[in-house]
């Protein structure tokens, strides 16, 4: 089987370049960049690396550098942002400030021909995010792509397979992105597509029965897509010596609590324990406003919930979460910036009464472990359910959380998700909720006075959740749920509807 490494600097999209290549059936593999040496590399066969963006300088003495013989091994070697200004560094090229000439977002970019740029028109829009650019090309380098800002958006030195480019092409907004990572995937590197999502299956639950034997295994099941297909991979791997403990915290839409465990008790017959501590959370989180004190608060109960239902049941030898890389890498992976902490990541506690943690989706985005379900055979209605995240409604409550407040999201939050599935666009969205803000406004209703909350509601588009676009629901649509909600929810004024990218903004909105 052919292997990618994406050789990792700290940039927000590391995994995403992973998750790219994976997504055409070659194999890759992440390492941090001071975790292996170039004889490592060619010793394992890969058959090309990947140099991913970072938040850093090259020029910096402090930032991470890397063994310049990598460029003289004959393994294809591609430069992404940071990757590229690093390769140019090495190679003896010139790196500096962009000063007031950074770029950030949509860009037109003017590409030439060449093997990196097969199939790609010459002007085409790219996404960049750089305040360094290079400045003087190194020896035996050519210039093969421009901005109106950036004189060299991309270089390569094609009798060395070496290649760079400012931009990033694993985002959706760039255009042509995939075409790009395919080309030197196949065409540079020579790889093979014969790497398939049951490949990782079959590792995973072969490699789980061996580190898990013997052992209890207590697993955080929300009952989420994510949470779902954790606890059936596991369940392969260990059989009897998984526990689900479902924590039903008070934070979750309508209905959802009893739909879990109807599921997983009946459906797939698993030993689940349900607690309902639905008080415990609210008193915790009682005058909280700060979105990340939620986070943290919510995810050390979760933690301690865990370790009181552990304690009934004797000894647990292993704390196993549905984590998924978004959750990681939003939470601050390595020298990444912190987006926000989730409850099963950046939110844990420094003491856990659990020798382990098992998280066997870690690396995987949310397409992908629909993907996995689906292989397992979990139910299309499950694997498709809408993603929800661990904080739950807490996270779409705006300012202070209250019964109250919970009880009106809720309502106005299965109402929209109702209209959506009325109308039949259940697939055109990726995800779709209510969002309950902190803005109180006068409304009427009959001849009465009245003063309310303002709900909004929020679509967004998405193959990986980590950049995503406000998706263009039909007015009538809008229009009907939101005569719905202010019809049907008393406490509720007015609604708005979110049209924020992802970025600026996050999917979840706190």
């Amino acid at each position: 089987m052919d292997k990618i490494l994406v050789l990792d600097f700290g940039g927000q999209y590391n995994q995403l370049i992973a998750r790219r290549v994976r997504e055409q059936h070659v194999y890759a593999e992440i390492v941090p960049f001071n975790k292996i040496t170039t004889e490592e590399i060619v010793n394992r066969g890969y058959k090309g690396v990947i140099f991913t963006g970072g938040p850093n300088s090259v020029y910096d003495e402090k930032s991470p550098h890397y063994d310049k013989s990598i460029l003289d091994v004959g393994i294809p070697v591609l430069g992404i942002c940071y990757g590229d200004q690093l390769m140019a560094y090495m190679a003896g090229g010139k790196v500096n400030s962009a000063k007031d000439s950074s770029e950030y977002g949509k860009t037109t970019v003017y590409t030439e021909s060449c093997e990196l740029f097969r199939d790609v028109p010459s002007e085409s829009v790219c996404f960049m995010s750089h305040t360094d650019f290079i400045e003087t090309l190194p020896q035996g380098f050519v210039n093969i792509a421009h901005t109106d800002k950036c004189p060299h958006a991309a270089m390569c030195n094609s009798q060395k397979k070496l290649y760079g480019v400012q931009f990033h092409p694993e985002v959706t907004h760039t255009v042509f992105g995939k075409q790009i990572l395919s080309n030197f995937l196949f065409s540079v590197c020579g790889c093979q597509a014969d790497w398939k999502m049951e490949d990782f299956i079959e590792r995973s639950v072969e490699g789980y029965k061996k580190t898990l034997r013997g052992k209890k295994v207590l697993l955080a099941l929300s009952g989420g897509v994510d949470s779902s297909v954790a606890a059936v991979l596991l369940h392969r791997a260990v059989g009897e010596n998984l526990i689900c403990v479902f924590v039903d915290h008070g934070l979750l839409r309508k209905g959802e609590g009893d739909f879990v465990e109807k599921t997983f008790r009946e459906k797939f017959g698993m030993n689940l324990i349900r607690a309902n501590v639905q008080e415990r959370f609210l008193s915790k989180l009682s005058g909280v406003t700060e979105p990340e004190k939620k986070r943290k608060i919510i995810g050390e109960e979760f933690i301690r919930v865990f370790e009181d239902e552990a304690k009934k049941l004797g000894k647990i030898d292993v704390l196993a979460q549905g984590t998924i890389y978004p959750d990681v890498i939003e939470s601050g992976k390595g020298d990444s910036a912190v987006i926000k902490s989730h409850h099963n990541v950046g939110g844990l506690p420094d003491v856990i009464a659990f020798d382990e943690i098992a998280e066997p989706l870690r690396d995987l985005f949310k397409d992908e472990v629909r993907e996995v379900g689906t292989k397992l055979g979990i139910p299309h209605e499950l694997v498709w359910r809408q993603p929800f995240p661990g904080p739950g409604l807490a996270v779409r409550v705006i300012g202070e959380i209250t019964k109250e407040k919970l009880d009106l999201l809720r309502d106005a939050d299965a109402v929209f998700r109702e209209e959506i599935a009325n109308a039949g666009l259940e697939e055109i969205t990726n995800q779709y909720f209510a969002v309950l803000t902190d803005l109180r406004s006068v409304g009427v209703k009959g001849d009465a006075r009245t003063y309310g909350y303002t709900v909004a509601l929020r679509a967004v588009t998405t193959d990986d959740f980590m950049t995503a676009e406000w998706t263009r629901l039909p007015y009538e649509v809008l229009g009907k749920a939101s005569n719905r909600i202010t019809n049907e929810v008393e406490g509720i004024s007015s609604v708005v509807y979110d049209i924020t990218s992802q970025p600026p903004a996050t999917v979840a909105r706190d």
